[in-house]
């Protein structure tokens, strides 16, 4: 790709939260959320976090996925950076990339800033804005027109920052062809020109250093509210003359650019390990071919380049310098020795605590069935009374109560209300009590007699001889029968008895 990039603060904005590179095979353009803490930090450290994509041969499939994980990345140590650094919370930036991998193009993008492509005579929007008003558009409630008036058309519902630890990315891919043109831009030029003077400029300009810079002069004219930032890309056959006639942006050596004399130690306002990063990036850029432009620009000239940790860094300078996207795995060990600790205990402490409540159900349950057994009944069993001990009542497959005697008194010969309160059971506080309840019923059994018509008459002697020659039926007494036997008695036969209270 030959390519050049600007990026103008603007007539209203007081710094610059827009970024942008632009190098043979990467184009990225960022812009930071306006009116945010650290927009500006969010689109430079992103921006620098992918120029080391910038490079060739790639194998087939990888570009893309390289692209995309990269900016997962990004997103990953921004929110790393606002844990890091509270005050930088809220910030966010937008992404449009483009990378060159022999004759296709990648492309990844998240936000409204735009990327516009001129190929066989076509001037057309490759990207979609991800804003509220566009949502809008899709769903056919607002009119196309009437978005540059609405109250919202600012709102963004897709950015890269610490509020979404998994953003979507929209990624495509296009085979290229030579003299095709492309414009990323930040949203402060479509605020202010239309797509149709882009396009006439895009289309009518041959130089690309004399499109970028009248398309930014123009924006400036009209006003310019935002930040405005634009990267132009071509593309062209390589030849021995690209490094030569290709944009070079020389920077300063690390130790002037960081501030003091001799001296890498961050400024004031630098974030611990910026100048240590300085230098890798720095390195990095001297040995290719780019525009390095915006927020990213000055925090690489000044050194005060956000940095997380020592690590991130040391990751950074080895996926420049050797030119490898994949990420080292061995990267976070000494993160995760350090968390070793807390998920040890969180390993031991969730089975401890489950064993704990086990085994206080366990007592609960046994204590419970301990006291049951403190209990006595008395009930039905077999058609007689008996006392049982426990309660009567079951807990599933569990009976709470067995059988501990059983006595002789029929239930069905029982007055027809204490027979109910044997069969609905009796409960006794203790063994002795059970015994009393069965001695009281064994009383009211002694109550129940049979009618006169209904006793079965003993049998007579048969006759023999005495003196006076005759049988005297009276002669041989008839015993009544006792409680005891009355009790003993078959059910059959004291179904003629009735109760003599009633």
């Amino acid at each position: 790709m030959r390519f050049a990039a600007r990026s103008d603060v603007g007539m209203v904005r007081v710094k610059n939260d827009d970024s942008a590179y632009v190098g043979r095979y990467l184009a990225v353009v960022a812009d930071g959320m306006g009116g945010h803490a650290g927009g500006n930090v969010a689109s430079a450290s992103t921006v620098l976090d992918l120029v080391h994509l910038d490079r060739k041969d790639y194998d087939d499939g990888d570009a893309a996925n390289q692209l995309a994980d990269e900016i997962q990345t990004a997103n990953t140590l921004l929110s790393e950076l606002v844990n890091a650094n509270p005050q930088l919370a809220g910030m966010g930036t937008t992404v449009t990339a483009l990378l060159l991998n022999g004759n296709r193009l990648e492309f990844a993008h998240i936000g409204d800033s735009r990327a516009y492509r001129l190929k066989n005579d076509v001037f057309e929007q490759i990207s979609v804005d991800h804003t509220f008003v566009q949502r809008l558009i899709d769903e056919g409630r607002l009119k196309p027109e009437e978005a540059d008036v609405h109250p919202h058309k600012n709102v963004l519902m897709r950015v890269l920052g610490d509020v979404d630890a998994s953003p979507e990315l929209d990624l495509d891919s296009f085979e290229v062809a030579a003299g095709e043109r492309w414009l990323l831009c930040s949203d402060g030029l479509n605020a202010v020109l239309g797509d149709e003077l882009i396009e006439r400029i895009v289309r009518e300009t041959p130089d690309l250093r004399a499109t970028v810079d009248t398309l930014v002069d123009l924006t400036l004219a009209g006003g310019s509210p935002d930040n405005v930032t634009i990267a132009v890309v071509e593309i062209a056959e390589a030849t021995p003359e690209d490094l030569r006639t290709a944009a070079l942006t020389t920077l300063p050596p690390a130790k002037e650019a960081a501030g003091e004399k001799g001296d890498d130690k961050p400024t004031g306002d630098q974030l611990p390990g910026s100048a240590i990063r300085a230098d890798v990036i720095r390195q990095d850029l001297s040995s290719r071919p780019h525009m390095l432009v915006g927020s990213a620009a000055l925090a690489t000239e000044t050194g005060q380049i956000p940095i997380v940790t020592q690590r991130t860094t040391e990751r950074r300078a080895a996926m420049m310098l050797t030119h490898k996207a994949a990420l080292d795995a061995e990267l976070y060990d000494n993160d995760a020795d350090a968390e070793e600790p807390a998920s040890a205990r969180k390993r031991w402490l969730i089975p401890a605590f489950l064993g704990l409540m086990a085994l206080i159900l366990v007592a609960v349950l046994w204590f419970g069935y301990a006291w049951t057994q403190t209990r006595y009944y008395v009930a039905e069993y077999e058609d007689n009374v008996a006392i049982f001990n426990g309660v009567s009542q079951t807990i599933g497959p569990v009976t709470l109560s067995h059988l501990d005697q059983t006595t002789d008194i029929p239930v069905s010969n029982l007055p027809e209300y204490q027979r109910a309160r044997v069969e609905s059971s009796l409960p006794a506080t203790d063994l002795e009590h059970a015994q009393r309840i069965v001695e009281d019923l064994r009383g009211d059994l002694r109550a129940v007699a049979c009618p006169p018509g209904n006793e079965t008459p003993s049998p007579s002697p048969s006759p023999s001889a005495s003196p006076s020659g005759s049988a005297d039926p009276a002669a041989e007494p008839t015993s009544s029968p006792s409680p005891e036997s009355s009790a003993q008695a078959a059910p059959g036969d004291a179904q003629g008895c009735r109760d003599e209270s009633s």
